[in-house]
């Protein structure tokens, strides 16, 4: 039984590193988060295969035992997997870290007081193509300052860029999530929040908004469309001073 059981574990590890195998990314986000995924597996894997094992194990082994005894007590044992979790544990901190540390996931917000003139100002890269969000209920509104063009529930960024995304609320709390490209983040009133990204596939995303934000939270819904540099910029200059917005409610302080 324990032999059939440890095939079976085997069989079903390598089903499952195989299933999480190397997947081309539709952006540098999605990338970094996949590859954490697919590192703690290498991890998780293997401890679960091993523990199961052992369980197995015992439960064959000692099923008729009709006069059991406590274990007896084994110092180098205990250490050595005491030592074992500190080294998983060092690794899973390490592991973590330098993917969260990423300026593509570790996404700025102010740390300044807030005052009342409105969102205080977050530092973006300065080769970065920024598009300005508003979010409020239930749209999106997105600014491009460099041609004077605003749209609604419609944003559109060049492939293979890095894009700012600079967002602020005008009501109440609001979270941009494009899941296919490994983005979300909180968009708050009064303040400034930033997310960041480099999307390698051209073509069409969904955008929505994962923080309940009232009745019509479900319907707060845009669309987001990843294009070359060359078409991005014919778009730029095609839609030039265009505003196509609803008259959302100002921006209100924290």
């Amino acid at each position: 039984m324990t032999t059939r059981s440890a095939a079976f574990g085997v069989s079903a590890l390598a089903a499952l590193v195989a299933a999480t195998g190397t997947v081309s990314a539709q952006s540098v986000n999605r990338d970094l988060i996949d590859s954490l995924y697919v590192q703690l597996l290498y991890v998780a894997l293997p401890l679960t295969l091993f523990v199961l094992v052992i369980l197995v194990y015992c439960v064959v082994r000692f099923r008729d035992n009709d006069d059991p005894r406590p274990t007896t007590e084994d110092p180098s044992l205990e250490i050595t997997w005491t030592a074992a979790t500190a080294v998983i544990l060092l690794f899973v901190g390490v592991s973590s870290y330098a993917v969260f540390a990423s300026p593509y996931l570790s996404t700025g917000i102010t740390a300044d007081e807030i005052g009342g003139t409105g969102p205080t100002p977050v530092d973006v890269p300065e080769d970065d193509e920024v598009v300005e969000v508003l979010a409020y209920q239930w749209e999106w509104q997105f600014s491009y300052d460099e041609a004077n063009v605003t749209t609604r529930n419609e944003l559109v960024v060049p492939a293979d860029e890095d894009v700012s995304l600079v967002m602020t609320s005008g009501d109440v709390i609001h979270t941009l999530a494009v899941p296919d490209l490994g983005l979300r983040q909180d968009v708050f009133p009064g303040e400034e929040t930033t997310v960041r990204t480099n999307v390698h596939e051209t073509g069409e995303y969904d955008l929505q908004c994962t923080e309940f934000c009232g009745a019509q939270h479900s319907h707060m819904l845009a669309n987001v469309t990843v294009v070359d540099r060359e078409t991005y910029d014919e778009w730029l200059a095609e839609h030039e001073d265009e505003s196509d917005v609803t008259d959302p409610p100002p921006v209100t302080d924290a």
